[in-house]
């Protein structure tokens, strides 16, 4: 709207758009406004028991938000609540006579005669309150989707933001006594000591990693970070494929990167053995074709669910996690990756606080639905800017936006391969690093810091245990000897070796 001044012999009357009238009463419950006010100043202890549920945004009437608001001050000041002492606060607040003097507050606590209902009554005007946030909302969206004007897009982006506000708000959960707690817990080692191996959690199939972590923990928020061309997709891509394929866990794969089928060839690249480039430009040789036939049937009804939407919000995110953990058993997700995320077009002062609100989003979602999330994250330019001397092993400092998602996050990895920075010996026990890619763990809340070794196959995007060993045939789509094809998908296939290949035992 313009908000310059026309001279006054043209000045129009400018009309601001008002919510809906649907002639109906908003939700409210006075009475019960009245009853709780009475009773947090007649009851010592009534404020501890609801002071959490409610603020003085959630009173209908607006006297009795300005009165919580005084009792929620002297609360603040640990000073006692009673009806003078509240008369007292609304005087220096300036608003005393305006809510109706002293008289009014006396009249409040006349009418209650008990208050051993206080927070139940104090959840039914939390529940009105709601409600009447849901109203405001949808009339603001409908008055703004009447106006054509406005870009259907940002009113989507605005519509998302201040629903998950009121969601946010919404979310609380009580305080319970510990016995469910240690039966919860009895029955989580219970399925542990079931384990041959031991791990209570999820397995990702990368033995020494899971050493470590005792498998990707229940409610777990855990942050991958690396530079661009480290892997990060790739570590995703590899461990999705051990855990649905080889371990049968449903996994959901979020990638705001990369379209379903990109990652999926990448997926193919990774179990099939056979270059990226190829794949992409199809020029496979016919041994190829058989090897791509016989291994993709790994793939096939893989219990992996993908949803390439980019621009994803974190309410986007925390629908679909709810659906699909519902209806298809997903026992993880992976998001690829943090900071292409949004926060549903809510106004932010810096990308840093955005970036903070998804984090803690994140965080919230793996403890609801009682999964581990894994969120790759960029890092920052600090490691390219550090000589060798200085090193260039990533640290929790160079989390890019990085102040809440250390904070947040449960474990926080590092992906580092010397060799993409020319260190082809480890400077203390000499091994060759080339092919090697670093897993370091650097924070770890409920468990040690250490760093695993991976073999990394970039040609394949493929990360790999050290002690395992790539397919030796892979290439050349089954083993020959003597003439006579191993593992041949059927025995009428016919594979013609490489070009320049003499060797038949490979």
């Amino acid at each position: 709207m313009d908000n310059k001044r026309t001279p006054k012999s043209k000045e129009k009357k400018v009309v601001v758009p008002q919510p809906i009238d649907y002639g109906k009463v908003p939700p409210q419950a006075t009475d019960l406004e009245e009853l709780v006010l009475g009773a947090l100043m007649l009851e010592k202890d009534a404020y501890s028991r609801i002071g959490e549920l409610l603020t003085s945004k959630s009173f209908y009437k607006d006297v009795h938000g300005k009165i919580y608001q005084a009792i929620t001050n002297l609360a603040v000041k640990d000073e006692p609540i009673d009806m003078y002492t509240v008369t007292e606060e609304l005087r220096k607040m300036g608003v005393l006579e305006e809510i109706g003097g002293p008289y009014y507050i006396a009249e409040l606590t006349s009418k209650v005669t008990s208050a051993a209902h206080v927070e139940y009554h104090a959840r039914i005007i939390a529940q009105k309150f709601m409600a009447r946030e849901l109203i405001r909302v949808s009339a603001t969206i409908e008055t703004k989707a009447f106006d054509e004007k406005n870009d259907i897009d940002d009113l989507m982006e605005e519509a998302e933001g201040l629903l998950f506000e009121v969601s946010q708000r919404n979310i609380k959960k009580d305080v319970i006594q510990i016995n469910p707690v240690i039966e919860e817990a009895m029955k989580r080692i219970q399925e542990a000591a079931k384990q041959k191996d031991g791990y209570s959690g999820l397995i990702s199939g990368f033995h020494a990693l899971d050493k470590i972590t005792s498998g990707w923990q229940k409610s777990d928020l855990i942050v991958i970070a690396a530079r661009p061309a480290m892997g990060k997709t790739a570590l995703v891509l590899s461990m999705a494929k051990n855990m649905a394929v080889d371990y049968e866990y449903p996994v959901a794969v979020f990638s705001l990167e990369m379209s379903n089928v990109q990652l999926v060839n990448r997926l193919i690249v990774n179990v099939c053995e056979i270059p990226g480039s190829k794949i992409k430009n199809g020029q496979l040789e016919q041994y190829e074709w058989a090897q791509l036939d016989h291994k993709i049937k790994a793939l096939y009804n893989a219990p992996i669910y993908i949803d390439d939407s980019p621009n994803l919000s974190v309410l986007e995110v925390r629908s679909k996690a709810r659906r699909l953990v519902k209806e298809h058993g997903v026992k993880i997700i992976f998001i690829d990756y943090l900071q292409l995320m949004n926060a549903s077009g809510m106004n932010f002062y810096s990308r840093q606080e955005e970036v903070s609100l998804i984090s803690r989003s994140l965080k919230g979602l793996a403890k609801e639905l009682d999964i581990p999330i894994i969120a790759l994250s960029q890092l920052n330019r600090s490691v390219e800017s550090r000589t060798a001397a200085e090193g260039k092993t990533p640290q929790l400092s160079d989390l890019r936006e990085s102040g809440a998602i250390e904070q947040d996050a449960d474990i926080v990895c590092f992906i580092h391969r010397p060799e993409y920075y020319k260190i082809t010996e480890d400077p203390i026990t000499k091994k060759d690093m080339r092919g090697i890619a670093q897993i370091i763990i650097a924070k770890h809340r409920n468990g040690a810091t250490d760093t695993v070794d991976l073999k990394f196959k970039s040609e394949f995007a493929r990360f790999m245990n050290e002690n395992e060993d790539a397919d030796p045939y892979a290439m050349y789509g089954s083993k020959v000897m003597n003439g006579h094809i191993g593992n041949a998908p059927s025995p009428e296939a016919e594979y013609t070796l490489p070009a320049g290949s003499n060797d038949l035992t490979y």
